[in-house]
């Protein structure tokens, strides 16, 4: 149940429909658009959304779907059940178009088994009747003609016809000649008058030729003769033609009657066809509106994270400007929400959105919010918005509002929804305050769910001290004197009323004397709100300086995490190369003191010679031990402090203490920070630091990582904040290998992505310059970013 009537237009749901019916392909879905109801069936919902969610996944991601023909084939069907009656040629050739999409769109699915199984659903069990096409196509031709050998009698006509014309064309065409040669045509030739060919004669010598004269020029000059010679001749054709006629109009009602048994089966189709265009219609929609469907509940619940206004959505998207997402959480522990907050601050939007949201959902509609959104379904809607003050029935604003709450507390229950905007106002906020509060008690005791607006400092107070009411506030920046249009739950905002003013530019005499008018309780209130505002405003932007910390500091730890397990690996590799030139080293001295047995034995024990393989012998060992013991060597550790150049004992990669405690040291080596323990680190001096990083060590993984990394990223199809995250991680690997051009690929489309990007890119003091690429090459669609 809705409440009022016009709930849908006062929501902006009948905008949406509207946006809705453009997408629809046929006048079959557009009436389908117009008989959406309010669902509150879980069952029934959960298949609709489950559909259009389906459909979506097709549109995006599988192959072209057949669209073509979405023929409103009803009237047809209509016409076929009259016993007697028959389908004109352009009547089958239309049954013909919709019967191939019919069949086209249950092939695609059966493709598909079990892929698509809600939208499979919607024709199972139904037969699938080729014969019908077949009998069709025995008559129409695919031009929608009927074919010259649809029958015997047919194809025998249409031949004497040919005959009868062509000989009519020959004694006509005869007679036009000699007319010419003895001078008694006029200027022209062959000409059709009422259906027949005559040939164009001067009027003095009309008495010269015998025939039929069926037409004269403007100036009388001229007169159209048929010849008597081809007058039995043209009898013939019209008479054939007629016979023609009667032949095809007893085709026609033969296969109308072959076609008849199939009626129930074509309305089947024609609802086929009428339902994968809506879906189809609604799944484009969401597409637009980068809509998903949310996580369904039984239940009267709502969760919305990162919802976005559609109408405002479609209409920021073509300024090319971004909504202020919404995340808002609706059950028992705060049934209903109470927002306050500036004028103009965005309070009623977010209000709409919740209720528009709720409305497209329970029409079978996705939402532009996040999928792990969560969503319950409610019985009933009841919605204040606007002013509903009618002449006719002597109803000021106050009481428009008064009857609707009325009506609301008769109504209301658990399974309820209310929407009330500037909840209280229309009369003396010393009565309308009570009065509302007493409304809102009453709806709270009912366990009624709701979004409210409200100014009202007593309704502001009611809400923090009773159970199930929420304080909620719009974000307001004090300090540009401007709204974020921010919603933050928990506590209440401050309507900002003298701060406005002032900024609009009140003089400063009135806002002393308004401010003196009011009572000191209420400024006390209100200064208190506005302190809260601030520190509220503080602790946002504290939290979103954390959250980019937290996600910079994930990215480090995971680049550490990588270079840890690098030098690991390394340092098994050189103890298994300083393990295998041991080996050779031992090889070596085995081999040398085999050799010099050999000779000494060669020279039998010549003394001479005998004594210089010796000295051989002890210099290759004086040079095997220099070899085997410089490895091993290590200096003496000197202390270390702040500002010192270091470098790893187990590798020749570098850099700069940053910080130092008891066990561990923050290095910058490179663009790269990394946390060392301080033992495995070794002083040098600055002058000793590498111009350029040796082989080996770090700089085998920059090779590494140079060569897997690609200087070109895609983000099309990415939202904002997800591709600025990947954007950042590709700018510092970039920077890090020290690459010169990177290319951005982010499509044209609206050029949303694009404007963003470039300027998230200007930021950076390393861009040298952004330009697009070349046109033969992608043009605007790619961003090409040069490096200092």
């Amino acid at each position: 149940m809705l409440y009022p009537e016009n709930v849908g237009e006062k929501l902006g749901f009948n905008d949406i429909k509207e946006l809705l019916r453009n997408e629809c392909l046929s006048l079959m879905g557009k009436n389908l658009v117009d008989k959406m109801q309010f669902i509150t069936n879980f069952e029934l919902l959960n298949k609709l959304l489950s559909q259009t969610a389906e459909f979506k996944e097709i549109l995006m991601n599988d192959a072209p779907f057949p669209s073509a023909n979405f023929i409103d084939i009803q009237y047809l069907v209509n016409k076929i059940r009259i016993e007697g009656a028959f389908l004109s040629e352009e009547d089958f050739y239309s049954l013909t178009l919709a019967l191939t999409t019919v069949f086209q769109t249950i092939r695609y699915f059966k493709d598909r088994e079990e892929q698509y199984p809600n939208l499979q659903a919607l024709f199972e069990g139904m037969a699938i009747e080729q014969k019908i096409l077949k009998s069709i196509d025995a008559v129409i031709d695919p031009k929608g003609k009927i074919r010259p050998n649809a029958s015997p009698e047919l194809n025998k006509v249409i031949r004497e016809i040919a005959a009868a014309e062509s000989e009519s064309r020959r004694r006509l065409d005869i007679i036009f000649r000699n007319a010419i040669k003895e001078g008694w045509s006029a200027d022209g030739s062959l000409t059709i008058r009422d259906g027949r060919l005559v040939i164009p004669v001067l009027a003095e010598h009309k008495r010269k030729m015998k025939g039929f004269i069926h037409d004269e020029s403007a100036t009388g000059q001229t007169i159209y003769l048929e010849p008597a010679e081809v007058f039995d001749l043209n009898n013939r054709v019209r008479d054939l033609e007629f016979e023609k006629r009667r032949e095809i109009i007893r085709i026609l009602t033969a296969l109308t009657d072959e076609v008849r048994p199939y009626s129930p089966l074509l309305i089947a189709y024609h609802g086929l066809l009428t339902k994968i265009d809506f879906i189809r219609a609604k799944a484009s929609l969401a597409i637009k509106l980068d809509a998903s469907m949310p996580i369904l509940k039984n239940e009267p619940y709502l969760k919305l994270s990162n919802a976005r206004h559609p109408l405002l959505y479609l209409n920021f998207k073509q300024t090319k400007q971004t909504v202020v997402p919404l995340n808002i959480k609706i059950d028992e522990t705060g049934r209903i929400i109470l927002v306050s907050g500036p004028n103009a601050g965005g309070k009623s939007v977010c209000m709409k959105t919740v209720g528009l949201l709720q409305l497209m959902l329970q029409a079978g509609m996705l939402i532009p919010a996040d999928s792990h959104s969560e969503m319950g379904l409610y019985r009933r809607i009841l919605v204040d918005i606007g002013d509903d003050q009618s002449i006719e029935s002597d109803l000021s604003t106050y009481s428009a509002h008064l009857t609707k709450m009325k009506n609301f507390v008769e109504m209301a229950n658990f399974h309820t929804l209310v929407m009330i905007d500037e909840f209280g106002t229309g009369t003396d906020p010393q009565f309308g305050g009570p009065i509302a509060e007493a409304v809102l008690q009453v709806l709270n005791q009912k366990k009624v769910k709701g979004v409210l607006t409200t100014h009202y400092s007593n309704l502001k107070l009611f809400a923090n001290n009773t159970e199930g009411l929420e304080n909620a506030s719009m974000l307001f920046d004090n300090v540009h004197m401007q709204p974020m249009y921010v919603l933050q739950i928990g506590k209440p905002g401050s309507s900002y009323a003298f701060e406005i003013a002032q900024k609009i530019g009140l003089p400063e005499q009135v806002l002393k004397l308004a401010k003196v008018k009011i009572g000191d309780q209420q400024k006390k209130v209100d200064t208190l709100l506005v302190d809260l505002e601030r520190e509220k405003k503080q602790v946002y932007d504290t939290k979103v300086e954390i959250e980019k910390r937290q996600k910079r500091l994930n990215e480090l730890l995971e680049e550490n995490k990588k270079l840890k397990e690098y030098f690991d690996e390394n340092r098994k590799k050189l103890v298994n190369d300083a393990k295998q030139q041991a080996q050779d080293i031992i090889k070596g001295a085995n081999k040398l003191v085999e050799n010099t047995i050999a000779e000494i034995r060669t020279a039998k024990a010549d003394k001479e010679q005998t004594k210089q393989a010796r000295q051989r012998l002890e210099q290759e060992q004086q040079k095997l031990k220099l070899k085997a013991d410089k490895p091993v060597r290590k200096k003496e550790a000197e202390p270390l402090a702040v500002g010192d150049w270091v470098k790893l004992i187990d590798s020749d990669t570098t850099g700069k203490i940053i910080e130092l405690n008891k066990t561990n040291a923050v290095i910058a080596i490179g663009e790269l920070m990394s946390v060392v323990k301080v033992n495995r680190l070794e002083k040098i001096q600055s002058k000793d630091q590498p111009v350029k990083q040796s082989k080996g060590g770090y700089a085998d993984y920059q090779i590494q990582q140079r060569a897997s990394f690609s200087p070109e990223i895609d983000v099309r199809g990415m939202r904002g904040e997800e591709m600025l995250y990947e954007l950042e991680k590709f700018m510092d690997r970039a920077l890090m290998m020290g690459l010169s051009s990177l290319r951005i690929l982010h499509g044209r489309g609206d050029g949303i992505l694009r404007k963003l990007i470039r300027d998230y890119l200007k930021k950076y003091s390393a861009v040298d310059q952004m330009e697009d690429e070349h046109p033969d090459r992608g043009g605007d669609g790619i961003t090409i970013v040069k490096l200092k």
